[in-house]
């Protein structure tokens, strides 16, 4: 872990210092996502009510540029070269790299399809084994940490050799013990706890992609990005 992705939890502590309780797990945390990433391996995320749309929260900072730029390589703006036109130049300053995330809530039709017809606790479960792979992340997010589905979840996944990470309270519930690596906050209301999940998964999200793309970007700040220029009309 490069000394830049360290000082993102130095940060996180000051800013909130009940979390120096969780100060290892976070950085565990951190290691197994980005040994995951590192291994071309995918991240999963569920979790109901508010852990729900932190679940979205975290795809959507980890699929494009979170606080680093993140310019796609020169080998992926020569295949857009040749097969976008004239929109190549538009697509190879726009795109961004991304970090592969699903967020298991968001497929509605799958969701309420496994729900009618199998069973409410099965629709995160039936996404892990579909979508599943050896060295892969699910992380879930449950502030009792006795959320039925995710738990379901977590097994298959365990099953299928994914890492699996629990966001939790305090009490941990019976993730604590399920869960290769378990972030117990030092909270036991619903809404503190999801107080401090929110500040944790940035700043995960904030070291996966330091480590990822921080020298990448580094070199964007000081070098101009070459962009094809359009020929003039004859």
């Amino acid at each position: 872990m490069n000394s830049k992705a360290e000082l993102h939890i130095q940060k996180l502590i000051y800013t909130h210092p009940l979390l120096e309780s969780c100060r290892d797990e976070i950085r565990n945390a951190f290691l197994l996502i980005a040994e995951c990433y590192h291994h071309k391996g995918k991240v999963l995320v569920c979790g109901n009510g508010g852990s729900a749309a932190d679940a979205e929260h975290i795809v959507g900072e980890l699929m494009k540029t979170f606080a680093l730029k993140r310019p796609i390589p020169l080998r992926d703006a020569a295949k857009i070269a040749s097969a976008a036109g004239d929109d190549a130049d538009f697509l190879s300053l726009h795109l961004q790299q991304a970090v592969p995330a699903i967020s298991l809530v968001s497929q509605m039709s799958l969701i309420t399809a496994v729900a009618n017809d199998i069973s409410a606790d099965m629709i995160f479960a039936q996404q892990v084994y579909g979508y599943g792979r050896k060295g892969d992340v699910l992380i879930g997010i449950s502030t009792s940490g006795n959320s039925s589905n995710i738990l379901k979840a977590v097994k298959v996944a365990k099953a299928f050799d994914l890492k699996t990470i629990g966001l939790i309270g305090e009490s941990g519930g019976a993730m604590k013990q399920l869960c290769d690596l378990s972030i117990c906050v030092p909270a036991r209301e619903t809404f503190r706890i999801q107080e401090f999940h929110q500040p944790i998964y940035h700043c995960i999200c904030a070291m996966v992609e330091e480590e990822l793309f921080g020298a990448e970007s580094d070199a964007a700040h000081q070098a101009p990005v070459a962009v094809r220029q359009p020929s003039m009309p004859a």
